[in-house]
């Protein structure tokens, strides 16, 4: 029999963590009526503030295909979450920007979250929390200062 391989386990670890944060994560948003990938969309355009993104920026930050964010924007356009507009220097360029049904779910987003960081968390003590921040520092930088 071989030796136990610490690095797999670890990853194996990892792994079992994401599943349980997306499970939670997605307990936490069904109240608001709203997916992962549309709250993550939504926090995105909020991150540009008073000058809303392209669809392209969107799928650039997010790092996924344009047509997926079509079909989140799409989601959030039905909500009355968001809204696309016209790039006013560009008409053919279409921006997308919060309404205000998406600020406030936004901020409902922000509740459900730290809802499900307490879940999350709830068996971690302060101290071994400052650790695991360090540690998730070091492995996926620092967190934005914005928040979104």
């Amino acid at each position: 029999m071989s030796a136990p391989d610490p690095d797999g386990l670890l990853a194996e670890q990892l792994l079992r963590l994401t599943r349980r944060l997306h499970r939670i994560q997605k307990r936490h948003l069904e109240p608001v009526g709203i997916t992962p990938a549309q709250s993550r969309l939504l926090r995105t355009v909020a991150h540009y503030g008073d000058a809303p993104p392209r669809m392209a920026d969107l799928a650039a930050r997010l790092e996924v295909v344009p047509r997926a964010v079509t079909t989140l924007v799409d989601g959030l356009e039905a909500a009355g979450r968001v809204r696309r507009v016209p790039d006013p220097s560009n008409r053919r360029v279409i921006r997308i920007e919060l309404t205000d049904a998406g600020r406030t779910t936004l901020r409902e987003l922000r509740s459900a979250r730290r809802a499900a960081a307490e879940d999350i968390l709830a068996p971690l003590t302060v101290e071994q929390r400052e650790v695991l921040g360090g540690l998730l520092t070091a492995l996926a930088g620092p967190v934005p200062e914005s928040g979104c």
